[in-house]
């Protein structure tokens, strides 16, 4: 693991990231911020799965596949270095090649696509929307179509009619929000850039 990473991980009172996602992350250098970044969605999305389970137990999930997609959702910001710092959607279908061209199957490396581009899935699976809410929900974020996409697969696959859905969702989404600022200003507490740009030297 380089230093700016290692630096990142050692002082992240997080959930661990799973293995092949720091192989990963090693392998491409990734920036300290971004690799915050990518800490603090995964740790949402671990505890966001885990409430939404034991809410609606009838609904099947793939936790391994949403845990890598939390953690590896903006590594195409590798290659789209403007967007480390500026918002912008480039690194989506960048990162999603990207992970392939490492050996990542589709089926995994989808999430780096479909976290920004899930209105545009025509059947989303219950994975893609809660990485894509996670990205979101961290920060205290809320996004109504986004929420109202997976109270309806919620509501197909539970039974439960759609507003106990929604006001269920609605819970634990403000419970996730806790401490958002918190959360926040320790992942601005990084570098955006692993190393700081070479000097320009005097005319």
């Amino acid at each position: 693991m380089n230093l700016p990473s290692a630096g990142v991980l050692s002082q992240s009172p997080n959930k661990p990231l799973p293995q092949e996602a720091l192989a990963l992350i090693d392998r491409l250098d990734v920036p300290p911020r971004l690799l915050a970044h990518l800490i603090l969605v995964h740790d949402c999305a671990s505890e966001l799965i885990e409430r939404v389970a034991r809410a609606f137990p009838n609904v099947q999930m793939n936790r391994t596949a949403i845990l890598f997609g939390a953690a590896t959702h903006d590594l195409g910001k590798t290659i789209v270095r403007e967007e480390l710092s500026r918002s912008g959607n480039l690194h989506q279908a960048r990162g999603f090649e990207l992970l392939k061209e490492l050996g990542v199957p589709a089926e995994k490396a989808r999430f780096a696509l479909t976290h920004g581009q899930w209105r545009n899935l025509d059947s989303p699976q219950i994975e893609d929307l809660l990485v894509a809410l996670a990205d979101k929900c961290w920060k205290a974020k809320r996004v109504e179509d986004l929420e109202a996409k997976l109270v309806e697969l919620l509501s197909k696959e539970s039974g439960q009619e759609p507003w106990q859905c929604h006001s269920t969702l609605d819970e634990i989404l403000q419970e996730l929000a806790a401490e958002a600022d918190k959360k926040l200003a320790w992942q601005l507490s990084f570098p955006v850039e692993s190393r700081p740009p070479a000097a320009i030297p005097d005319p």
